[in-house]
């Protein structure tokens, strides 16, 4: 968790940026991305230059050659103007490089420009993020990991986008993205898809779970969401691995250029050196990636549409409503035992369109649909108060029976401030699911049950949980009519006496 220091550190930086006249806060974000990448670009070159001194290891530093003045370290030193000048014409223009030439990095890079044009804001911003980093260095030091605050503090930035995007796209929360990766379990030797990536989320979140999956006991903490975190990956011992990881293991698709270019940035910030993102309309006639992914986690655009004629031919279902052509494309880009989890709003659980009930058809007939997760409808906010729920399934195999889950409670309120509160499903969940087999019964009253393939296609293969649930009502028993009436006549007695002892 970010301290108040850190946070109020962040909006300050927004304030500048904001009065500097960078107000859109996509701009915004992306630029910062840019100073926040050339500031841990440093000190990761340091600790590397620093980890080979002790290890022995060769280490080539990317400042080698001459290129020591383009560290961080170096030109925070400069007087503003040039200090602007040099970020302008020498520092940026070598991120640019970075990565091989083929690399997602490079290529989406070469469009990107620093806008920033007053040398104030610079000086400015760099300032402030060097506050932010020392006081994340500082809470380091009393036990948080520092990849974990540096994914908080993204995530705080990222927060500051508050509006939806005209095809309906929001920031997913990180609690959120931890616990689908608990259920979906992407494992080390999988490839791993996000079909809308945006920034990143499900990709890192998916890194980081592997990453726990080989860390060690003592260096696991049940973190504030009441999941088990290890960022160590300590039994990692196998260079072959760290490879896959880092090079072969993700795979992100975005329409928008500047969600890429944060999104690469934001991976590469967290330790995977060669995310493969790439724009691109996941949708549309140009991505053809069938039967390739092991594991694909999503938060499609809800509520969007797409022009009929840029539609992927090969989608069978009859519209143009993304949210329900994401159930299709996802099926497909799974390999046969692939497994997803998606979040989905409520419509496509009981929507009566043809294609509503085809794309649960598929669900059911041509996956496994292991599990249905109602989230509430806070969860979003303040983006967007949509009732959601995620559903998790295996392509290929038979559904015999769907695990469903009434989530009441994410451990924050419901509200537009989502402060932290002790009320809190995703630990019971994660328990539940993987006991889920063992259960023995089935009480439909209570926030989980399991139900029967044919009962769901009786009900026009409805997948609300409120179709299902059972809700016991408790009987009130109100006081006799005449027992009211005198409690009455009570009541106005005391009020006539009250009245009477006032005109005294």
């Amino acid at each position: 968790m970010l301290n108040t220091k850190i946070k109020s550190s962040i909006k300050r930086l927004w304030d500048k940026f904001w009065s500097g006249g960078i107000s859109n806060p996509l701009t915004a974000i992306e630029q910062i991305s840019y100073l926040l990448f050339m500031k841990r670009l440093d000190e990761m070159d340091f600790k590397k230059i620093n980890d080979a001194d002790f290890t022995g290891e060769k280490y080539k530093s990317i400042f080698s050659n001459g290129k020591k003045n383009l560290r961080w370290s170096h030109f925070k030193q400069m007087e503003g103007g040039e200090m602007l000048t040099h970020v302008q014409t020498e520092v940026f223009p070598f991120l640019k490089t970075l990565g091989k030439e083929t690399s997602s990095f490079a290529k989406h890079m070469a469009n990107a420009v620093f806008i920033i044009s007053k040398p104030t804001l610079l000086v400015e911003a760099v300032y402030i993020i060097d506050e932010i980093f020392d006081e994340i260095h500082k809470q380091g030091i009393e036990g948080q990991g520092f990849q974990d605050t540096q994914g908080d503090l993204y995530e705080f930035l990222l927060s500051e986008i508050t509006s939806a995007g005209k095809l309906g796209q929001f920031r997913t929360p990180r609690h959120i993205i931890q616990l689908i990766c608990e259920l979906v379990d992407p494992k080390l030797g999988d490839t791993i898809c996000d079909p809308a990536c945006g920034t990143g989320g499900f990709l890192l979140g998916a890194y980081q779970h592997i990453l726990t999956q080989h860390t060690s006991k003592q260096h696991k903490q049940v973190d504030e969401n009441g999941l088990t975190r290890g960022l160590l990956g300590d039994k990692l011992t196998d260079k072959k691995q760290w490879k896959y990881l880092k090079d072969k293991a993700f795979f992100g698709y975005d329409m928008d250029e500047s969600m890429v270019r944060i999104g690469l940035m934001n991976l590469m910030m967290h330790g995977i050196s060669n995310p493969n993102i790439e724009q691109k309309d996941t949708l549309s006639k140009k991505y053809n990636e069938d039967n390739r992914f092991d594991v694909i986690m999503a938060n499609p655009p809800f509520k969007g549409s797409i022009d009929k004629g840029d539609i992927n031919e090969t989608l069978s279902l009859p519209t143009s409503k993304t949210e329900l052509l994401f159930v299709n494309i996802i099926i497909k880009s799974l390999k046969i035992g692939g497994r997803a989890g998606m979040i989905v709003p409520d419509g496509v659980l009981f929507g009566s369109s043809k294609a509503h009930k085809q794309a649960r058809e598929m669900l059911l007939n041509d996956c496994e649909l292991q599990g249905v997760i109602s989230m509430p409808s806070g969860v979003f906010k303040p983006y967007a108060g949509v009732s959601t729920a995620i559903l998790v399934f295996v392509k290929g195999g038979e559904t015999e029976k769907v695990w469903f889950y009434d989530m009441q409670a994410d451990g924050y309120s419901l509200d537009d401030k989502r402060s932290k509160i002790k009320d809190n499903d995703l630990p019971d969940i994660v328990t539940k699911w993987n006991t889920r087999k063992k259960q023995k019964e089935n009480d439909r009253k209570s926030k989980f049950f399991y139900v029967e393939k044919s009962e769901i296609e009786e009900n026009n293969y409805d997948l609300s949980i409120n179709r299902y649930k059972e809700i016991e009502y408790e009987e009130i028993k109100y006081a006799s009519p005449k027992l009211i009436l005198k409690e009455i006549e009570k009541l106005e007695k005391e009020i006539v006496k009250g009245l009477d002892s006032l005109k005294l």
